[in-house]
């Protein structure tokens, strides 16, 4: 058997249905290998898209998404992708190509130290020396890659290894557990709770499990405790419930920040400090929270996180054993929340049925979300609209608003988009792009066409890096460096053969985009935003009000 057909009947164990990539003439064996395969390469137009497309399936699956390349600068075209990965708990396997590694005429021709470089990026990073070697570190790779907390790994296969003869068969993957929390531990966090006045629960990325989403539901349901959700976390539980308390969108100085202020324990569900820590356990009055880290794994203390209390273990498992244990007690007193959410509540209407144009953040906000079914993925890129989404979209399930909060990278939003369509092929999606980060990918349109995929790409278009800008206005630097010149976004998106409408008024943007997710093929509108109001809403309004309460 020759080894790059032993390497793809491990991934094909591993219950591979795609990789993502560009191949180069490094791995023209494993190539056809794949062409043999059940496996369905996607070609994409560049490696850092197949990489957020490959993270972007084990984010949604749990399985390790896998992405190809060449060696070299395919292979360097990955580091981004590796570190949105890694930072952001996604499960993925990065296969790259080599030089041949026991002889060589081309000297040091395109070679780089690739498993050198994702070191730092990845929880396993290895090249591949022999034949042999393949079962062991297909397996591992993957077991790394899935494991709690997930992220990404890294296999080289070098030209003549992957042409070498030899035997070998795949590692079937073990059953294994995750540790449960100890037994002490949940008493004393289940103690912390029933003797707190105002107790909060915080939900992070890392509840974004089906099992977990599930015990967290009931634990709210059964104690009335309140909850907030960091960025990542939104839709673990559904934003429509009525002890919702809004998303950790800002910094501080928001309606959920009164909240946390006035909790004296905050039950943390998943949350780890890659993802910005929403509140500081010490005030100005030096009073600290008792907080309970409850997680896969231990804290990772740091100034402003330091946790009294670890539950460490499978989180579904120990939000359970913590519910059963839990019983509602007569000194919790909820007032307070109630009344910060009455406040939260009529601020997120503000701004929904604006007529302005360039379109405000909040309508656009409100027409993406009257327009998307419950079971709808919309997909963010980054820049200052994730700011008004994260805060104003009310999600209703997991994974229905992805976004990224750890890395931030920009460019991810289409390739995201499309993954989240490969994966559901029957849920409505929509990619939420600036112009500056649509076109740092723009290029997969064609991938998109090419691989007819019914989506909907939205180009919120201010003609400049709008969250830079925003920034630089809020520490009273001059305007500068931020202004850019885009293309026909109509005429570019139709010279790739997908369909392009532009947005010319408020009233328009509602009834074309339930138009467009009705009608197949891939859409692209260019809508024109107003970000004027960023300075004004966002680092003055919302405090200035959440500050009376």
């Amino acid at each position: 058997m020759k080894a790059s057909d032993l390497f793809v009947k491990a991934l094909e164990a591993e219950g591979v249905d795609y990789v993502f990539g560009i191949p180069g003439e490094e791995n023209l064996d494993l190539l056809e290998s794949l062409r043999r395969s059940k496996i369905k390469l996607v070609l994409t137009r560049h490696e850092q898209a197949a990489g957020f497309m490959a993270a972007t399936y084990g984010r949604l699956t749990g399985k390790a998404g896998v992405c190809l390349s060449t060696l070299g600068p395919g292979a360097t075209n990955f580091v981004t992708a590796a570190a949105y990965a890694q930072l952001g708990g996604m499960p993925m396997l990065m296969v790259t190509g080599q030089k041949p590694i026991k002889t060589s005429k081309q000297g040091h021709f395109q070679i780089v130290d690739v498993v050198g470089m994702m070191q730092p990026l990845t929880k396993l990073t290895r090249q591949i020396v022999s034949i042999g070697n393949i079962p062991a570190a297909v397996r591992e790779a993957f077991r790394r890659a899935e494991e709690e907390r997930p992220g990404a790994s890294h296999l080289e296969l070098p030209e003549d290894i992957a042409h070498e003869e030899g035997d070998g068969k795949p590692i079937p993957r073990s059953f294994s557990r995750r540790p449960v929390a100890e037994e002490k531990a949940i008493a004393r966090a289940v103690s912390a709770i029933e003797a707190a006045r105002h107790p909060l629960l915080m939900i992070g990325a890392g509840s974004n499990r089906k099992t977990t989403c599930k015990m967290l539901h009931e634990l709210v349901d059964q104690t009335g405790i309140p909850f907030f959700t960091t960025q990542m976390g939104k839709g673990v539980i559904d934003e429509a419930h009525p002890l919702w308390l809004g998303n950790a969108t800002l910094s501080d100085g928001d309606f959920v920040h009164r909240a946390i202020d006035h909790a004296d324990c905050i039950i943390n569900v998943g949350h780890d400090v890659i993802e910005k820590p929403p509140f500081f356990m010490r005030g100005a009055d030096g009073h600290e929270k008792t907080v309970i880290h409850v997680n896969f794994l231990g804290a990772q203390v740091d100034p402003v996180y330091f946790p009294q209390i670890e539950v460490v273990g499978d989180i579904a498992n120990a939000v359970w054993q913590i519910k059963e244990r839990l019983t509602k007690k007569p000194n919790w007193d909820f007032a307070r929340f109630t009344e910060i959410k009455q406040h939260l509540e009529e601020h997120l209407k503000k701004g929904q049925d604006d007529p302005r144009f360039p379109m405000y953040p909040v309508r656009i906000v409100r027409d993406v979300y009257d327009a998307t079914p419950e079971d709808g993925i919309v997909c963010l890129d980054n820049g200052m609209y994730k700011i008004w989404f994260a805060r104003y979209y009310r999600a209703h399930k997991p994974n229905s608003l992805l976004l990224d909060n750890a890395l931030a990278s920009m460019g991810a939003g289409l390739p995201s988009a499309m993954a989240a369509k490969i994966v559901y092929p029957q849920r409505k999606v929509i990619a939420v792009c600036g112009d500056g980060g649509f076109m740092m990918n723009s290029q997969e349109l064609e991938t998109a066409v090419r691989l007819k995929l019914d989506l909907v790409v939205m180009i919120l278009r201010d003609d400049a890096f709008g969250m830079i800008r925003w920034k630089q206005e809020n520490m009273n630097f001059p305007d500068y460096a931020m202004t850019l010149q885009n293309p026909d976004f109509v005429a570019y998106a139709k010279s790739y053969g997908a369909h392009g409408h532009r947005v010319e008024s408020a009233d328009r943007l509602a009834p074309l985009l339930t138009e467009c997710l009705s009608t197949s093929g891939v859409h692209v509108i260019d809508v024109p935003i107003d970000y004027s109001d960023n300075e004004r809403v966002l680092n003055r309004e919302i405090k200035r009000l959440s500050a009376r309460l």
